[in-house]
């Protein structure tokens, strides 16, 4: 049964499940759409084009939807697209897109988003992501799956982080992140990988070794970048499911990468 508190204003287009709950002094719009098993704290306004998926919690004082924070916005119908299973802490602020870009900003599944955390316009933010306190990210940023953003990190606009990447707190990254790779400092610069996070996750050691290999590749071997790069995809057209992550990297990389 829906529940939605009394002093809450939903719009009466708004498509919401039957089993929502939406909490006290919450906004929602009439382009919103919100599906089952989804709670909605207090205080949370959600406007514009904006769809909600499944089991989703998003907590006070967080806005979603909201045009971007780019001049070039001229009303167009843009839209917010946030998947399942996603949690969403307080005073978190997402875009909608841009006609400059695919016009969507997109949040995949069972992400961990911490508070005040910022997506600009057109992201594109996978599944299974950690997002800690404050992390922002410019309009357009690409983050892979299983990517953990410490406190504080800023992400320049047009960057791509790939899957498995790790940041410290207060990272500035100004450059591509590849797959796997740790980052820290101001500008960003690669530290290794997260091998334990990789162990964790159900990583052969056979499997993380050739994903060290690839980072020595690119960073301790002295080779060009496109030499490493042409290294890396060969061997994952030996069939290697851990290099794929690479394979789609190279494919969309084009601000070069952290060094």
């Amino acid at each position: 049964m829906m529940a939605i508190h009394p002093t809450a204003i939903v719009d009466p287009k708004a498509s919401i499940a039957a089993d929502v709950e939406i909490g006290a002094y919450s906004i929602i719009g009439p382009d919103v759409s919100i599906d089952s098993g989804t709670w909605v704290g207090p205080h949370v306004v959600i406007e514009g084009h904006t769809s909600i998926g499944k089991n989703n919690r998003i907590f006070q004082f967080s806005s979603l939807g909201a045009i971007p924070q780019d001049k070039k916005y001229a009303g167009e119908p843009t839209r917010l697209e946030i998947g399942d299973n996603n949690t969403i802490r307080e005073f978190c602020t997402f875009n909608i897109g841009t006609a400059q870009d695919v016009g969507v900003t997109r949040l995949g599944n069972n992400n961990w988003i911490m508070a005040y955390v910022h997506l600009g316009h057109d992201c594109q933010i996978g599944n299974n992501t950690i997002f800690a306190n404050n992390a922002t990210l410019g309009g357009h940023v690409h983050i892979g799956d299983w990517v953990i953003l410490g406190g504080f990190t800023s992400v320049h606009q047009f960057a791509i982080v790939g899957d498995h990447a790790m940041t410290a707190f207060a990272s500035a990254v100004a450059q591509d992140v590849p797959p796997y790779v740790m980052a820290h400092g101001n500008r960003a610069v690669p530290a290794g990988i997260n091998a334990e996070g990789l162990k964790r996750r159900g990583f052969t050691p056979e499997q993380i070794r050739r994903v060290r290999n690839a980072y020595k590749a690119l960073y301790r071997q002295g080779l060009q970048y496109d030499a490493a790069k042409e290294a890396i995809l060969a061997e994952a057209q030996q069939g290697h499911a851990e290099l794929e992550p690479f394979v789609r990297f190279f494919a969309q990389s084009e601000r070069g990468i952290i060094r």
